[in-house]
């Protein structure tokens, strides 16, 4: 397993991250989920995800089962502000509403810490101040050793670095967005803005949902319980997207790889931890073998030309807004 440091911090973590939505509750039981877990952390990976929404709550629990006797050999990340409960407060970033997602969160995951402590989405209601500071306590008392948001926009990141270092509060040390080869919309302003300042990318949905795992390929019937089974695949942004997925599994043929292993490495060449949602030891080794893919320029070319990046470095380009139009698309 390769080890790569997070963002600005001098903790090391594995090149790929577990992520555990899937387990408990929502999809696989907890025998069948502590049993990959297992073979997880035997490969090397030592840096999990979850949140306290997942599973509702038993993705937590499953994670503390797995844990007994190794919880310092491993990175546990979590997530809170989604709704966890009814009425007023059962979501949010506020002060009273992290103070006591963290406790249930550690109580579930069966620790006294909780290494990466993720605000799960904005919230629009809550000042970013009130959230920094209480995180900010929570690093203080030792119940948490880093912040990092997710999902958040450029903006954000931005002015919740500014408020921290005004305020003299812990800083945010990752964000993890969606991103992916067909999902590139990071790049126009928030990948940037993470890489300036320091932050590392956690990609979750690194395979596009199952597009770029080679599960749907044109002319083959859909996999069976599969997300697929309920799209029309006649759509025109379906088809479209199928024969990107016929150019790229292609070229990931002719380098004798699979798909989804193409698609990982394009993210790990990135400087991206992918988090992967792993379900099986096959899944395991073919996500760990991406670690031995290395992409050509002639590879990255092709991936520009399927799935175009929307940034632009305008520094670099002063006759955009003055001499000949030109056509530019954000997408």
């Amino acid at each position: 397993m390769e080890y790569v440091y997070l963002g600005r911090t001098g903790l090391e973590v594995s090149r790929f991250c577990l992520g555990t939505m899937t387990y408990g509750d929502w999809d696989l039981d907890e025998k069948t989920s502590l049993g990959i877990i297992d073979r997880v952390l035997d490969s090397g990976i030592n840096f999990i995800d979850t949140a306290d929404t997942y599973g509702k709550g038993t993705s937590e629990e499953i994670i503390g089962k797995a844990l007994q006797g190794r919880r310092d050999r491993v990175i546990v990340a979590t997530k809170f502000k989604v709704r966890t409960a009814e009425g007023p407060n059962g979501e949010g970033a506020s002060r009273y509403r992290i103070m006591r997602q963290v406790e249930a969160s550690l109580k579930r995951l069966d620790t006294d810490y909780i290494d990466l402590y993720q605000v799960h989405r904005p919230d629009p209601h809550t000042p970013l101040d009130e959230t920094l500071r209480a995180l900010d306590d929570l690093v203080a008392q030792g119940k948490v050793r880093y912040i990092g948001c997710s999902n958040f926009e450029a903006w954000r990141i931005v002015e919740s670095l500014w408020t921290s270092e005004k305020m003299n509060l812990e800083r945010f040390v990752t964000n993890q967005p969606s991103y992916s080869i067909f999902n590139r919309y990071i790049e126009q302003e928030i990948l940037p803005a993470s890489q300036r300042h320091g932050l590392a990318t956690l990609a979750y949905s690194p395979l596009d949902g199952g597009w770029l795992s080679g599960k749907y390929r044109a002319g083959q019937p859909l996999p069976v319980n599969s997300r697929g089974e309920r799209m029309d695949m006649n759509a025109p942004g379906n088809r479209a997207k199928l024969d990107k997925v016929e150019r790229l599994a292609r070229r990931a043929e002719d380098k004798r790889i699979t798909l989804g292993q193409f698609a990982l490495a394009w993210l790990l060449q990135r400087s991206i931890i992918p988090v992967v949602g792993i379900r099986s030891e096959q899944q395991l080794a073919d996500n760990l073998n991406a670690l031995n893919v290395q992409l050509t320029e002639e590879d990255l070319k092709l991936v520009d030309e399927v799935a175009p990046s929307p940034y632009r470095d305008f520094s670099q380009d002063g006759s955009f807004w003055f001499n000949e139009p030109r056509a530019y698309r954000f997408k």
